[in-house]
């Protein structure tokens, strides 16, 4: 009887698993009822590129990206920054928001989640490099030699890309595994968040963050470290990198 018993337990859990492993497959790619009623919206379906284009204007991409797996892929080019498809950026504008993305990078990427993008200003590979905006930084900090420049980690994963860097504790999962980015956008302040923790925080209108300003490539720019609207952008570096729950929603007001 004891025998049966176990028998019965094991299948019982076997099935809970299983069930467990149906509903989180489902999950991918979709709101809850909960999210839907706080207005979060999402930006990919897992199955078409609808809601976004090439940053260099027209449609979407023909090449450099794909959907595969109810993931938006990168495709592999050496690692050539926007070398090939280029960079993709939503049909419309965000201003105050809280954006969330997972990302699964393979070794040795690097890429990028970029927010208040302006696509007027391209001015690095005489244009053909990505356009001018803040960027949540995704990398492989272990093989990218990019982890090792900047200053102070401004380069590392999770960090706002040459201004501010991530905390050194930040909780990153292995190369390989899904990570999930969020930010969180509100008048003059901003938040970076990864796998659930806080890891940088900055007011566009401190005096902390108009010294960090002063003394990066990004002063030559009137309009970069104003907030306001501007395009959200995924980075084609030209290395694998996976996206998918990509979701956003739109936040009241302004303030702190």
């Amino acid at each position: 009887m004891l025998f049966v018993m176990k028998r019965v337990v094991a299948a019982v859990v076997l099935s809970l698993s299983l069930v467990a492993s149906t509903v989180s497959a489902q999950a991918v790619n979709t709101l809850t009822q909960k999210e839907k009623t706080e207005g979060w919206r999402l930006l990919f379906d897992g199955k078409t590129t609808d809601g976004w284009r090439s940053a260099r204007g027209g449609g979407f991409p023909s090449t450099g990206w794909a959907v595969q797996d109810g993931t938006l892929t990168v495709t592999e080019t050496g690692g050539e920054e926007a070398g090939n498809g280029g960079d993709i950026v939503t049909t419309r504008t965000y201003e105050n928001f809280e954006l969330q993305v997972d990302f699964k990078t393979s070794p040795g990427a690097n890429s990028g989640i970029m927010y208040f993008v302006d696509l007027d200003l391209m001015p690095w590979h005489n244009g053909h490099g990505s356009p001018i905006g803040f960027e949540y930084q995704v990398l492989d900090d272990a093989l990218h030699p990019d982890a090792k420049r900047g200053k102070d980690g401004d380069r590392t994963v999770a960090s706002l890309y040459d201004m501010i860097p991530a905390a050194k504790d930040k909780p990153i999962k292995p190369v390989g595994e899904w990570n999930t980015a969020r930010i969180v956008v509100r008048g003059q302040h901003g938040e970076h968040w990864l796998n659930g923790v806080k890891v940088l925080e900055y007011d566009l209108d401190s005096p902390e963050f108009q010294a960090i300003l002063a003394g990066s490539k990004y002063k030559v720019f009137p309009s970069y470290g104003h907030g306001g609207k501007g395009y959200i952008l995924l980075q084609d570096h030209g290395f694998p990198v996976w996206f998918r729950n990509v979701k956003v929603r739109e936040l009241a007001g302004s303030g702190r």
